[in-house]
Formats: C-alpha cells, structure tokens, sequence
C-alpha cells in the first residue's frame, strides 16, 4: 500500500517530536510527528472512514490496548459506554499525542482486474489502461504489440478517508475546500502506480530501474463523473445540486509532464469522456468492453457500486442513467458492513433449516461484506426472519454468526440500495417501450456483480431476471480502457459512434421515478 504525501498527510506538524504507534495484530509500529490525526495514517492500514472522517458514523473504530486516547463528544455520541469503557474510539477523531497500542482488523482487498482476450492491430510501444474507481484503482502496463499484459498494480482510492461515496467527495471538495487536496492525492497514487509498473518491468528485462525515453506512448484513464472532473481540475459544483449535470464532461488531454509525471517523458494522458450526469467514462470503457452499441437484441449494462449506472440499448441507440444507490453493495454505511476481505461474510444460505454463513478467509466473522448483505437477506425472507416491507421480524436483528448480525437500519440500506437500481432500470426500459423480460443479455460490471448470488438479487428483487440472461463482465472499465489504447489514433479517444448513440436519462427529473423507487424498495413475497 502507498504512503501519503507528506504535505498532506502530515501537514507542518514538527518532525523532532515523534510519537510509536503500535499496530496489532500486524505487529507494525507507526512512527509519527506527535499530534497528527490517526485518519491520515491509519486508511493505508485497513481503516475505513465511510463518512470521510465527519465523525458520523463508526466505521473507524479502533481499540486501544495500551497507552490512552481522549474520549471526544463524537465518541459518546457514536460509541456505548461499555465500548468506551473497553477502549474503542473513532480514528477519525483521535490524534497521536502519546505512545499508543492499537487493535485494528487488518486485511487484504480482493480488487478485480482483467486478464479478458481481446482483438486489436499490433502497435509499437507500450500503453498503461487505468480504472480510477471511487473505492478501488487498478492500473495494468500493455504490450500494444503483443496485447500482453506486462504488470498489474492495485490499490485503495486514498481519496476515500475523505468520504466512502462520490457526494461526500464532492462535499468536501465543495464545501470543504478540499478539491485541491482530493486532485493531489489521486494524480500522485496514479502516477506512481504507473511509474511502478513500467520501472518494474524494465528493471526485470534489463537489471535497472532506467524508464527509457518514449517506451510508454499512452496512457488513459477512465472514471465515473466525480473522479474525471477530480482528475482534470474541473470544477465539482455543478455536480453538488441539481440538475447534476458537469460542465465539462469531455475529453481531457494532458502531456504526463504537466501531470508532474517526467519519468513518462513524452506520454499522453488521456481521461476518456463522460455520458452525462454522474454516467462516467467508466461506463463508456463498459461499453466498449460489451460492445453493447452493436448488438442486435435489447440488451443493458448495470455497474452496481456505489453509484448505480445503467445502460439500456442496442445498435439502434441506448439509454443511460445513474441512480444514488449508495455503498450498501460495498458494506458501507451498514452497520457491521466491511469490504469482501478477511473476516468477511461473504455467503449466507440455509442447510437443513439452519443459517450457515461463509467468512472469507476461514477465521473468525467480524462483518458481512456486499455479496453476503444481499444472501442474508434473502434467507431472512426465506425464513420469515424478514418480511416483504423490510421490518425485521423479532424487532431488533437478524443474528448470522459469532457477534455479527443485521439491524433494522441495515436492512433499510439495502432497500434504498436495490430500489434505486431497480427503479432506474425500470424508468429506461419504460422509456424503451419494454421491459424485463425483453432484454437478451443483462451484462453486470464490477467486482459486486461477479461475486453476487444471482438467486439471492433475485430473491430481494434486485435482479429480476433468469439467471441464463446474467453475464458477469467484470471489470469492464478496465478492459475498455485497454481496447482503447488501441484505437486512439481511430477515434481520438473521444469514441463520438458511441457517444452519437447515447442519450443520458436524468431519473430526478422523470415524474414517475420517485413512485416507481417507492414501489421498488419493497421485497417481493416470495
């Protein structure tokens, strides 16, 4: 994992007085200037801050074994008096003023790349396809000669201690004055990202680390809204209010240099375009990667993270919209919710009548990821532990393992989640003159839509679909980025016969949406 910038991380706290902050169960020992905030050193370590470190939520807790962290009014607040008492506290709020021993759960993010065949016309040179997400960024090094994939690096989006969604981004670069900060931040993490590919390989084919002059000709990145206008330097507050439309959604050209990127010498850095609204250039990558705008039957495109995108369409035309699902398919904003990693329900079903839950990793549950949120709920359902307008049964939860368990306002979540899908798919079929069951293939995007059980999002009415309809497409964005280093020169990167096609849907505007949302938010009876 990627360090901060100094600058950022640290501010102009003094060097010469430096405090040890153990970390357990890795055992590592953080050494820090005395008095910086814990949110800016702990997000590299496994600790997410979903409300971006507002105190709003407590997702950042910590627990201290040793030494003592001052209780702050958003610790009572958020925290029970036997969770004080045990030594949890809000990282978000906390600062290292003194020697510390920490409990954090450390883990490794599973993040989806691609390794997906594709045809192209051999080039000279090498290309870097970039998948700048809200939560994750993936970067792959290409042989536009060979098509071969030459590296991979992963890693967690550093602009997420600054909020888990692509709103609380814009708050804070809005409101908060923190645009700056946030364009940093994600220009550095992929420049060096991208450095690191191409310095590794060289360093393996000739014994040093020497990037040689105009090996990598291309780079392009592709994002949702938030990212590209975060990426580009373009201003965040037309996407802060209604009607959410950017200013700038097109092509961004930059040579590396201006990016601070020398090593890459005379590369281009190409940010792919937006469709519109909060439809980004990822969708159009997914586009691209499903050749979706040449098929002949009704097909569509869902991207189920923390911004649901939709697309509806063929040959003839599509149809795109966005919809704020929120990150409850991520296992934000849920109370015990986590990414899919160590210690991760990921599974839930029933066996002989009783709920059997798996954790990823083998070890002990400590949360329950996306994948498994949606599986508990369908066998809550199932069992009568949840009924169709969401209440819980018992009042209280829904017990799945050890001390992980769902809360009435998880189950809530997720119906705000799947309703919002749901109903923007709807509206875009409506608007097609069709429905459900005239769509020929139903492409899902992401590392959500290829580990979710289909029965399950079928069962809660996410997915309404036969199962022999589901493709699961991966990540697309990153495989239409690699299809578009090849054709740049062809389409200048700007792809118009696909943007010509596209029209965006604004569903706040639809007069039906918030009824059909309404209408979609319910669970079916069986």
């Amino acid at each position: 994992m990627l360090g901060f910038a100094p600058s950022l991380a640290f501010g102009t706290l003094p060097l010469n007085d430096p405090v040890n902050i153990e970390l357990l169960p890795s055992g590592k020992t953080l050494r820090l200037p005395r008095g910086t905030p814990l949110q800016d050193a702990l997000f590299e370590h496994g600790v997410e801050f979903p409300c971006g470190g507002r105190g709003r939520c407590k997702a950042c807790r910590i627990k201290t074994k040793g030494g003592t962290l001052t209780i702050t009014a958003e610790d009572r607040q958020r925290l029970t008096p036997a969770e004080l008492s045990d030594g949890w506290r809000l990282a978000c709020r906390a600062r290292a003023e003194a020697d510390l021993t920490l409990e954090l759960a450390q883990w490794e993010a599973a993040i989806l790349s691609d390794e997906t065949v594709f045809p192209f016309t051999p080039q000279e040179g090498w290309g870097i396809a970039v998948d700048l997400g809200t939560t994750t960024i993936v970067a792959q090094l290409i042989d536009l000669k060979t098509g071969g994939v030459l590296g991979v690096r992963t890693a967690l989006n550093l602009q997420a201690k600054h909020g888990a969604d692509v709103m609380s981004r814009v708050e804070f670069a809005v409101a908060s004055q923190g645009h700056q900060a946030l364009r940093d931040l994600v220009r550095e993490q992929i420049g060096t990202l991208s450095k690191g590919l191409v310095s590794e390989v060289q360093r393996t084919a000739t014994g040093t680390a020497t990037v040689p002059s105009l090996t990598l000709r291309d780079i392009v990145v592709v994002g949702n809204t938030v990212m590209h206008h975060l990426f580009c330097d373009r201003d965040l507050e037309p996407l802060s209010h209604v009607p959410f439309e950017p200013q700038h959604p097109g092509l961004h050209t930059f040579p590396a240099s201006d990016l601070g990127w020398d090593w890459a010498n005379t590369a281009t850095v190409r940010f792919l375009p937006c469709l519109g609204g909060f439809v980004g250039s990822d969708i159009l990558a997914g586009i691209i990667a499903t050749n979706l705008h040449q098929s002949d039957s009704l097909a569509a495109l869902i991207d189920l993270g923390t911004n649901g995108e939709i697309v509806v369409g063929n040959r003839d035309g599509l149809l795109c919209a966005s919809t704020a699902a929120g990150p409850a398919f991520e296992g934000a904003r849920i109370s015990m919710g986590m990414r899919a990693a160590t210690g991760a329900i990921s599974e839930v079903h029933l066996q002989g009548g009783e709920l059997h839950c798996h954790v990823l990793g083998q070890g002990a549950a400590r949360g329950i990821c996306g994948s498994g949120l949606v599986d508990a709920v369908a066998v809550g359902l199932e069992t009568g532990g949840i009924q169709p307008r969401g209440r819980l049964a018992n009042g209280s939860s829904l017990p799945l393992t050890g001390s992980v368990s769902l809360s009435q306002t998880d189950i809530r979540e997720l119906q705000l989640a799947k309703g919002a899908i749901a109903a923007g798919l709807r509206i875009l079929l409506e608007q097609w003159g069709a429905s459900e069951d005239d769509l020929g293939r139903v492409y899902l995007a992401g590392a959500f839509g290829n580990y979710i059980n289909y029965s399950s999002a079928r069962r809660i009415g996410l997915l309404k679909f036969l199962p022999e309809k589901v493709s699961p497409a991966g990540n697309t964005a990153l495989l239409g980025a690699k299809i578009a280093l090849f054709g740049l020169r062809e389409h200048r990167g700007a792809y118009p016969d696909i943007l010509g096609k596209v029209a965006h849907v604004s569903l706040h505007e639809d007069p039906r949406f918030q009824d059909v949302f309404v209408e979609e938010m319910s669970f079916p009876a069986e």
